[in-house]
């Protein structure tokens, strides 16, 4: 730059680069200064979308601006999560995600545009929340022990409902035969209510659904809980999990809230710091049991190093059982 000063050049350089930076440091500092979006990857009304306006309420409280809960449904929560990974890492677009977001769809479908463990940073763990494995109350078994004695006396492959293929519950059904030996064949339904309709109609034997659907089943005596997949839960606290059942395979089905990657530290922690007070609140905690959630916060880093164990735990079921989203 003719007649312009080595020193004058490089002090305005080192001006211009701090200068730069100010916005950045500002927006963190007064984060947040407009409404936040919470992206729910769910149809409205599901436990999912439950979770996520309990937790938008609690959060608009405390940081002063209102998080606005936009849902976008479609392809297991592929579509609402993969907006979010291509979203601006700010602070202003957030998500919770589960099992199938996160692990299952990113695992069993190439078509998934997002990789789970480089997109996105954990804000923190939320809670686990497993899944049922559910029978008729005249079902001749009452847990896994029983149904191997049961199944060794028949010729026929235990049939089991799910969800659809490439569900958490296609994938505890797989989980359970490859560590018992137990012959199992799918049956692929829509939905958990399906499932239901299905046992208790004597269609399939056995089914796997969710917590939120279980429950009122169970406590309500019109079916009764097997097994619980994969970790025991205070909302059936008489029935075992797969550990205590002999079943080799302790991986936690939990949920997370998640933002984009690459969010500035400052807003990464002031949201998780509002995750950690929500989920010690008894008022909060009450409700997720009632949902079949156990709340217990995870923080960021812990939780990104949950998934990357168990994204090839949950691979190496895939694998072995040949699962994969259709």
């Amino acid at each position: 730059m003719p007649g312009y000063p080595r020193r004058s050049l490089l002090a305005a350089l080192a001006l211009s680069a701090g200068l730069a930076t100010l916005p950045v440091a500002a927006h963190a500092d007064d984060y947040p200064n407009h409404p936040i979006t919470l992206v729910l990857p769910f149809a409205a009304g599901g436990g999912g979308d439950v979770l996520g306006r309990m937790l938008a309420e609690y959060f608009g409280k405390q940081l002063g601006q209102p998080l606005i809960v936009e849902n976008r449904p479609g392809a297991g929560g592929v579509i609402g999560t993969q907006y979010v990974a291509r979203a601006k890492p700010d602070g202003y677009t957030i998500t919770i995600g589960g099992m199938t977001t996160h692990l299952l769809a990113p695992i069993t479908n190439p078509s998934v545009q997002y990789n789970p463990l480089k997109d996105f940073v954990p804000i923190g763990g939320i809670g686990n929340s497993p899944i049922v494995m559910l029978a008729a109350n005249d079902f001749p078994a009452n847990n896994i022990r029983e149904l191997k004695a049961l199944e060794a006396k028949r010729k026929q492959p235990l049939q089991y409902g799910s969800w659809g293929p490439a569900s958490t519950g296609n994938f505890c059904g797989e989980i359970l035969a490859l560590k018992s030996g137990l012959r199992m064949e799918h049956v692929p339904y829509r939905g958990t209510t399906e499932v239901v309709t299905g046992v208790i109609g004597g269609q399939i034997p056995v089914g796997f659904v969710d917590m939120a659907t279980a429950v009122p089943q169970v406590q309500g005596g019109k079916l009764k809980a097997l097994a619980l997949c994969t970790k025991p839960s205070p909302s059936l606290p008489k029935v075992g999990g797969y550990v205590d059942q002999g079943i080799d395979f302790d991986r936690p089905l939990t949920w997370v809230m998640y933002g984009p990657a690459g969010l500035p530290a400052p807003v990464l922690k002031k949201l998780s710091d509002t995750l950690a007070g929500a989920l010690k609140e008894p008022s909060i905690q009450q409700r997720l049991l009632s949902l079949g959630i156990e709340p217990g916060f995870v923080p960021s880093a812990q939780q990104h190093e949950i998934l990357v164990r168990d994204y090839a735990s949950w691979k190496q079921i895939a694998d072995e059982a040949h699962i994969q989203m259709q």
